[in-house]
């Protein structure tokens, strides 16, 4: 069965003219509509300034690199998807990465097959997610003063709204969805960043600090994200039972 996508605008910021020259063939392929930005500051703006459904962003670019660019695009509460793509191999730089926003990440030199491979993950992963909000038009999510809105992807503390990110949000909506019930730091890094992140699970612990930090009364006593010792996190269950 052919993956046939239509109606998809996508920013590529690199610099190197082959790559982006390959990346535009295969998205054209893919029936992707498609802009190339070679350097740091015009990716920035344009993709502050365009309706994308995917960014492909390269590392290491010219005037402001690719992490910089990811941090500008994710403090606009801009929540598309962004695929990092690198010559290095580095621990430091995926994790950085990821903790910075970005949706998945590519070491240079890349097959293609992985390439489109990974593009056709993140279009299903943002198709579910539109129609989780289709289904989900009425739904919220409410633990006292925290009320948490699928449709409208917003959380409110004491009327107020937070200011999340896209994993943020994620983490918060998969907790908060099933009160009561564990999951490791493994499965949460499995179900938000995907199976390729295996082995990064500081990362999640980086991300519900950040999330205690924004919800919680007292980030060091926790009402809402309660840590499980040895296992992982649950959210506080309203019937005060662990599942």
């Amino acid at each position: 069965m052919t993956y046939k996508i239509t109606q998809r605008n996508v920013l590529i910021i690199e610099d190197d003219p082959e790559i982006s020259n390959l990346l535009k063939i295969h998205l054209a392929d893919m029936e992707c509509k498609n802009v190339v930005a070679n350097n740091g500051m015009k990716g920035l703006k344009l993709a502050v300034n365009g309706d994308w459904s995917l960014i492909i962003l390269d590392i290491m670019l010219p005037g402001l690199n690719g992490f910089d660019v990811c941090k500008g695009i994710r403090e606009k509460d801009i929540k598309t998807p962004i695929l990092m793509l690198t010559s290095k191999a580095e621990e430091l730089d995926k994790v950085l990465g990821l903790e910075l926003g970005a949706d998945d990440y590519l070491t240079k030199p890349f097959s293609i097959r992985e390439l489109i491979a990974r593009i056709k993950a993140i279009f299903r992963r943002t198709d579910l997610a539109k129609n989780e909000k289709d289904e989900d038009i009425v739904k919220k999510l409410t633990f006292g003063d925290l009320v948490i809105d699928l449709a409208y992807r917003q959380v409110k503390k004491a009327g107020r709204v937070l200011d999340l990110t896209v994993k943020e949000f994620e983490l918060l909506k998969l907790l908060a969805d099933k009160p009561g019930l564990t999951f490791s730091r493994q499965q949460l890094l499995d179900i938000i960043w995907g199976y390729q992140f295996s082995g990064y699970e500081h990362t999640v612990n980086t991300h519900i600090n950040r999330l205690r930090n924004k919800i919680e009364r007292d980030p060091a006593n926790p009402d809402f994200i309660l840590t499980v010792w040895g296992v992982g996190y649950r959210f506080t269950n309203p019937e005060g039972e662990e599942v």
